[in-house]
């Protein structure tokens, strides 16, 4: 899962920020802590697209990639499996939704995740373990899997709500 990072190095949580939301905060960012629980709450927005990219995994419930994801020409995606070429929205939902109810069991874990928003677009960088059993139901066969890689997501606020506009997956060498 998803490790969260604080904001910076002096506000260690929401409840410090709600606390002095009315004063400027004499740290680094130079902002004042509303402008700070709002990147806090877009990046727990952020945060919650991504978590619910992986969960497809596990819950099988493949709807909701066609909510987090832009159904856009601007769309984009690379993936750690073949084929390796630049794919469009509705390649990569028919890629995703096959890999995701291909494997059983499936966890992840996201280590090491870096969040940087520029108004409204963020990227999401990160490490990246994906485990479980890849399931061939035409042989009846099945193989464990564990994979590391690296993600990057760029998402996009339309309507404020973010939305993934291009995914990077790669395996670790």
């Amino acid at each position: 899962m998803l490790r969260h990072a604080c904001i910076c190095d002096h506000i260690s949580n929401y409840e410090t920020l709600l606390s002095c939301k009315s004063e400027w905060h004499k740290h680094k960012h130079k902002k004042p802590a509303s402008a700070i629980i709002v990147h806090m709450a877009d990046t727990a927005d952020i945060i919650e697209v991504i978590e619910s990219f992986f969960q497809v995994g596990i819950t099988k419930d493949t709807t909701i990639l066609k909510d987090i994801q832009l159904n856009d020409p601007r769309f984009a995606s690379f993936s750690d499996v073949p084929p390796f070429d630049l794919k469009d929205f509705d390649t990569t939902l028919m890629l995703e939704t096959l890999r995701f109810v291909s494997i059983s069991d499936y966890s992840y874990t996201l280590k090491h995740p870096k969040i940087s928003i520029f108004g409204d677009t963020a990227i999401v960088a990160a490490e990246l373990n994906q485990k479980g059993m890849l399931v061939d139901n035409k042989n009846y066969t099945g193989e464990h899997i564990s994979i590391d890689g690296r993600a990057t997501f760029v998402l996009v606020r339309i309507d404020s709500s973010w939305k993934i506009v291009h995914i990077h997956l790669s395996k670790s060498h």
